[in-house]
């Protein structure tokens, strides 16, 4: 990667990466169409009023069967999040931005968007010393975009991620991390401050049931409403089923420490094969090894009911 990017101090790291007390400014990167996950995470996020200042919404490209490509995809998602506005009641005008429309060609060419611009001047507005926790739910396209545009906002950020597996896994195939591994390599790379939470094994354990949905927030409002239905149609009632509702994870963990157990280890090398090698001489990051389930749906649903 011959772009060169700010190197940050291991002692400035390890600052950085510690769990940020007090109410933070926070934007979401999310591929709000591609599962119902990313539905409830957007309706955490903007309930956690407590926690966050929420910033602005970013729509992420995807491509799978709910998509004809990448840019169909963000283009889904940015509108799954006016629809869900809507039921909360937010505007969305000059909040809510469109990401990119395809997934990096290489680690230096950017995909310019809405959504890059709009995080690239928040970043360069923020006083000395404030941070931007920049929370991602689906492939990081968006944020390698803007680190790609500028460096240097790698020192004004924390990037909070829901992707990869777990470090000792042999193969991290997983399509937050696969739908664009050349943006991903850039997060592992470029010195940002990052915060991973892996999928199977550590996020895997924020499952949830119609029964249970039906019970605590079916009945509560719109939104309550909307989630009802949607996890509804997706386990199509099936006996015994239950469904990840994997995108809660990093929210959880700024929302409380205690949701989300963590340690920090010097980030791998994210190599071209979708396997980790471990480099002790690279930067720190944190990454969580455990998640308290009931402690994180118990939150989402207090707010859910309680909801303004």
């Amino acid at each position: 990667m011959n772009i060169k990017f700010p190197h940050i101090s291991p002692a400035e790291m390890l600052e950085r990466l510690n769990y940020p007390e007090g109410k933070i400014k926070m934007v979401l990167d999310t591929d709000t169409y591609n599962e119902i996950d990313d539905q409830y995470a957007v309706v955490y996020t903007m309930l956690s009023k407590e926690k966050f200042d929420v910033q602005a919404i970013y729509a992420a490209p995807f491509f799978n069967s709910r998509s004809t490509g990448a840019g169909d995809g963000m283009q889904k998602s940015y509108d799954e999040i006016i629809k869900l506005f809507g039921k909360l009641g937010f505007e969305t005008e000059n909040f809510v931005f469109k990401g990119s429309d395809r997934f990096l060609g290489s680690t230096e060419t950017p995909v310019d968007s809405p959504a890059v611009q709009h995080l690239l001047k928040l970043v360069n507005s923020l006083p000395n010393g404030e941070l931007l926790y920049v929370v991602a739910i689906g492939a990081i396209t968006n944020i390698a975009s803007a680190i790609l545009i500028n460096p240097e906002i790698i020192k004004k950020i924390v990037v909070v991620w829901l992707g990869g597996q777990p470090f000792n896994w042999e193969n991290v195939e997983e399509f937050n991390l696969s739908g664009d591994l050349l943006a991903s390599q850039v997060i592992f790379d470029c010195d940002v401050p990052f915060i991973m939470m892996p999928c199977d094994g550590v996020s895997s354990h924020l499952t949830t049931t119609v029964a249970e949905v039906e019970k605590f927030i079916k009945n509560t409002g719109a939104v309550g409403d909307y989630l009802y239905e949607i996890l509804k149609e997706a386990t199509n009632d099936g006996v015994g089923k239950s469904r990840v509702i994997w995108d809660l994870a990093p929210l959880a963990w700024l929302i409380n420490p205690e949701f989300m157990r963590t340690e920090v280890v010097h980030r791998p090398i994210l190599t071209n094969e979708k396997t980790y090698s471990n480099n002790n001489h690279r930067n720190f990051m944190r990454v969580a090894y455990y998640t308290w389930r009931d402690g994180i749906f118990h939150d989402l649903f207090t707010k859910i009911k309680n909801q303004d």
